[in-house]
């Protein structure tokens, strides 16, 4: 019995989640001031779910955008490389980035209960709410933020394992979570994208324009863009193909001109920008996901004398490299080049810092989009080296080519929107026009377009092509029906007294 109220606290009420010192909720998740006592308590708890987002303890009680979760989205894909010293995390990363994994991995673990504590806080907010002492339009307001986000951490999960345990309500006592089997089984993976879907399309019908939205906060196109994924993942194309046209036709996305600037301080919640995970602004303090930035910043290596960057992870990849057209700005926008002429020339970034050349560098290649100036850019500790990074999980190029991606396909068929679809996104790479495009085209465009922006490792396998790009870049023990999910965590599977079943090959 006492494992099994650990297991429910962890995963189910998100208590260890909302008694962290470093967030905003420092609230008891029973007892206590409630919502209809302090009307003020529901945009609190709100916050806290949002707050969620930015689990990075890798190691710990829960990751969700973390050092696991650039892990499991770039390092396993074709567009990265482990990273750092060979021996560097050997048992964690090296298994995801060569598919030698087990059920024991502990980042498999840590995005698991990082998730469910989220969506803990999720389910603890949502049943705040529905006593809240608040008008009825802000409920209906903050319900839908918050269903956005247990739809996006759903979407999320059923990526990574598949199907995975439903749980839409906090459980009442460790007896209801005993009895009802819906809190120690795995639903099927439709029934976890039609709750996906559910939760997207509340928070569609009842989120406001992002020019009417607060600074970070989800919005409709936020709702329409996840959502418009979530079909294309499902090939319902009409239906993405709808969402993403009445995103464009809304007005309240453009690209940013300069492809260089969408992933730093001074392009957050751009006009690019449809959901990003917000951090440093709150309480002027420097909240960050941690061992984001410092995992992937540039390690000293060799004959050393410089002062560091971080510890080197999340490598981009020489098949990354090569994919790029002759012209396209957005390899060097993307890729840190460590400079390996002999000459001692050093790297300067686009701030004016510099990197030492590879004698005094642990690898070649680095992530430019995770890096972060202490020069030109604000933090509230900038000696920190694991500054707060806003992460883009949902940006309008995106929209673009879902879009195009949809118009391709034989039920919608219209050729020439994605023609028109993709040229702006090739101009901006400074890459002539195509007069016209096909799927592979989108694919590619895809590819270069979302580099080390967590995508592409979902991406192959939606389009079934995992196991041949894994293959064809040396990753040899990826198993086509295994490795396109991560193992569902032994202990897990323990604590629930065997009802979770584990995925194929594991």
């Amino acid at each position: 019995m006492k494992k099994l109220i650990i297991y429910i606290n962890l995963i189910f009420f998100g208590a260890p989640f909302l008694s962290c010192s470093k967030n905003f909720l420092n609230v008891p998740v029973q007892g206590g001031e409630t919502t209809s006592a302090d009307p003020a308590l529901a945009q609190k708890l709100v916050t806290g779910v949002y707050n969620s987002l930015m689990q990075g303890d890798s190691w710990g009680n829960g990751d969700v955008h973390g050092f696991a979760f650039l892990s499991v989205t770039n390092i396993m894909s074709d567009d990265a490389d482990k990273g750092s010293y060979a021996g560097d995390q050997q048992s964690v990363v090296t298994p995801l980035d060569d598919f030698t994994l087990t059920s024991t991995n502990e980042f498999a673990l840590t995005l698991w209960s990082g998730h469910y504590n989220s969506i803990g806080a999720a389910n603890q907010a949502l049943k705040a709410l529905a006593t809240a002492a608040i008008d009825s339009n802000s409920k209906i307001e903050l319900t839908a933020e918050v269903r956005f986000i247990r739809g996006y951490l759903y979407f999320n999960l059923v990526r990574m394992f598949g199907g995975v345990p439903l749980i839409l309500r906090v459980p009442k006592d460790a007896n209801d979570a005993n009895t009802d089997p819906v809190f120690q089984t795995r639903a099927t993976d439709t029934a976890v994208y039609n709750t996906i879907i559910t939760d997207l399309q509340y928070a569609v019908d009842h989120l406001p324009l992002r020019a009417a939205a607060g600074v970070g906060h989800a919005t409709k196109g936020s709702a329409e863009g996840i959502l418009a994924k979530v079909y294309m993942y499902q090939k319902q194309w009409q239906k993405c193909f709808a969402l993403t046209n009445d995103i464009i036709a809304s007005g309240q996305y453009q690209l940013l001109s300069d492809y260089s600037l969408i992933w730093r301080q001074a392009s957050e919640n751009s006009s690019e920008s449809l959901f990003e995970i917000e951090t440093g602004a709150f309480n002027n303090a420097n909240l960050q996901v941690a061992n984001y930035t410092v995992c992937q910043g540039p390690r000293v290596g060799g004959a050393g004398g410089w002062n560091d960057l971080g510890w080197g992870f999340d490598d981009p990849s020489l098949s990354l490299i090569n994919s790029y057209e002759p012209g396209d700005v957005r390899k060097n926008a993307t890729i840190i080049f460590i400079d390996n002429s002999g000459t001692h020339t050093g790297t300067i970034l686009w701030d004016g810092f510099r990197i030492p050349s590879s004698d005094s560098v642990q690898n070649l290649y680095y992530n430019y989009k995770a890096y972060t100036s202490s020069t030109k850019e604000t933090y509230a500790d900038p000696i920190d080296k694991d500054k707060p990074k806003n992460i883009r999980i949902l940006r309008y190029a995106d929209v673009l080519l879902m879009n195009a991606e949809a118009a391709l396909q034989p039920e919608v068929n219209q050729p020439g929107v994605a023609v028109a679809d993709i040229a702006p996104i090739r101009q901006r790479a400074q890459l002539p026009p195509k007069g016209s495009v096909t799927i592979a085209d989108v694919w590619q465009e895809r590819h270069v377009e979302l580099a080390m922006e967590h995508d592409r490792f979902w991406d192959i396998v939606r389009q079934g092509r995992a196991a041949q790009i894994m293959h064809a870049v040396g990753k040899s023990n990826f198993v086509a029906g295994k490795n396109e999910l991560l193992p569902i965590p032994s202990s897990q599977i323990q604590l629930s007294g065997n009802k979770l079943t584990q995925n194929n090959g594991y």
